[in-house]
Formats: structure tokens, sequence, C-alpha cells
């Protein structure tokens, strides 16, 4: 698998399929299971500014 390939596979498991995948993602490929933690932290740290802010306005 070429990097760039188990990079993206790696954020894609993460954002998914949060934990689980992460692990997963880190069993197939050290770069995938880094891309994978990194695609989950994204994805808390953008929900906890994003879903206050959206409440606000609903």
């Amino acid at each position: 698998m070429s990097l760039l390939a188990a990079q993206a596979r790696g954020f894609a498991l993460g954002t998914a399929s949060h934990g689980i995948g992460a692990a997963r993602a880190m069993q197939v490929d050290v770069d995938a299971g880094a891309y994978a933690g990194l695609a989950l932290g994204i994805q808390v740290v953008l929900s906890a500014i994003l879903i206050p802010l959206a409440a606000r306005f609903l």
C-alpha cells in the first residue's frame, strides 16, 4: 500500500468509525493508524467548537 493510500485510508477510518476504526487502522499500517488518530482528534475538536455555536442559533 502506498503512503498516500495509507494516509487516506487511515483518515477515513478515523473519521467514520472513531476508536474502533483507529485501532483497526493501526493494525493494518502505522501511517494509517496515525492519520486515523489525527482525524479522530480533529473531529472531536471541531465538534466541541461547532455544536455549541450551532445550538445557540437554533
